[in-house]
């Protein structure tokens, strides 16, 4: 028995149409869905969407939040094909998903329902997203106010280097092997000496390499523009561990540029907007290298100012952090009550059932009948424009 019209085809759109995404690097985002509601009159979709088309038996705004709740996204990461990475879906795929068909005049009441509840949350979230753009505006205000008054000192980081930037080693996994660090070490301003594996290399091999305090690693590549080049600072000793070809290491004179210095006014929009400027990119991966770097104009104020300015930027760390922790969980926990009430939706616990609903069984083998006893003529019709 078909819950969909036709076939799953990548063809014209109609309203009510659903389309899914076909493939993404992220399981969890894969298949992700939107009803297309006519903005245009006439319109193709592009081939990595898939074009769902319901019958008459489903309610189009009913299967859009169905279709991105765990019922169903569940179902698509387990019939999904991976390859290098990423997640991939088929015609022949979606149709083996299971979806629960209540009566249709209960798929609009829980329509109604959910619209009711996701619009508070969603005004909710627009608060928080405020709070969390606020949040950045305040970061690149402090930041100005305390670096731009030191704007005339800049000088290219080349020279301020106790050694030549180095570039990584690329090595295959082995956990047995010698450690390196993983890319994802660089994340909000201090590496993460933890994130790690084993590399197939011995210690002789890896010793140009290592990580040591004050070392500050800039990420080579990456599909964002606003990620590229963010870099990360060792302030501890580190045990033994090396770095890999995807960071760029950037060894500060500590006699000419405190290194947590150079860390705070890294982010800052001065530097952001030269390596976003001369980023270069390749099949959608931006990048930056060893020259983009030298060429860096930096402020360098006396060490005894850039003191003064690391110990204001821990109190504004402090403070930025506070800030976004909270909006973090404002975020999580939004995002849980979703889930929950997507849940409590399609369990029946949302809305009230009505013994007086034709059952959706009953109204598909009825659209079932209605078709059988069309005339040949007009069933050819159809068949002709669907196929045209």
């Amino acid at each position: 028995m078909e819950l969909f019209d036709g076939e799953l085809e990548r063809f014209v759109l109609s309203t009510g149409d659903l389309l899914v995404v076909e493939g993404n690097g992220s399981a969890d985002q894969l298949g992700r869905a939107a009803m297309w509601r006519g903005q245009i009159k006439e319109c193709v979709h592009q081939n990595h969407l898939i074009r769902v088309r319901p019958s008459s038996a489903l309610d189009p705004s009913f299967l859009q939040y169905l279709w991105n709740s765990p019922v169903v996204t569940t179902q698509l990461r387990q019939v999904a094909s991976s390859t290098s990475g990423l997640h991939t879906l088929s015609t022949a795929k979606l149709k083996r998903v299971e979806i629960p068909l209540p009566p249709l005049a209960e798929q609009r009441r829980i329509v109604e329902a959910l619209e009711d509840h996701l619009s508070r949350l969603d005004a909710a979230n627009h608060y928080v997203v405020r709070v969390h753009q606020s949040t950045a505006s305040f970061d690149n205000a402090r930041r100005r106010e305390l670096l731009d008054p030191w704007l005339s000192s800049a000088r290219k980081l080349k020279t301020l280097l106790a050694s030549p930037l180095i570039n990584g080693r690329s090595v295959p996994t082995d956990d047995d092997g010698f450690p390196v660090l993983r890319l994802t070490a660089i994340k909000n301003r201090v590496l993460d000496l933890s994130a790690r594996k084993g590399g197939a290399w011995r210690k002789e091999d890896a010793t140009p390499f290592l990580v040591e305090r004050g070392d500050f690693m800039v990420s080579r590549g990456n599909g964002s523009l606003r990620l590229v080049g963010r870099g990360a600072l060792a302030v501890d000793d580190p045990d033994p561990v090396a770095f890999p070809d995807t960071m760029i290491r950037v060894r500060p004179n500590p006699h000419v540029i405190d290194p947590e210095f150079l860390a705070f006014v890294w982010d800052s929009r001065t530097v952001r907007r030269q390596i976003e400027a001369a980023a270069r990119t390749t099949a959608g991966i931006y990048k930056v290298n060893q020259s983009i770097l030298e060429a860096l104009n930096i402020p360098v104020p006396p060490l005894d100012v850039q003191a003064r300015i690391v110990e204001a930027a821990r109190d504004h760390f402090a403070e930025v952090k506070r800030l976004t922790g909270a909006t973090g969980m404002a975020q999580e926990r939004s995002e849980h009550l979703r889930r929950s009430l997507l849940a409590e939706a399609f369990t029946g616990k949302l809305v009230p059932q009505d013994l007086a609903d034709e059952p959706a069984v009953e109204l598909l083998k009825r659209i079932e009948a209605e078709r059988h006893n069309q005339p040949k003529t007009t069933r050819a019709r159809k068949s002709t424009a669907a196929k045209g």
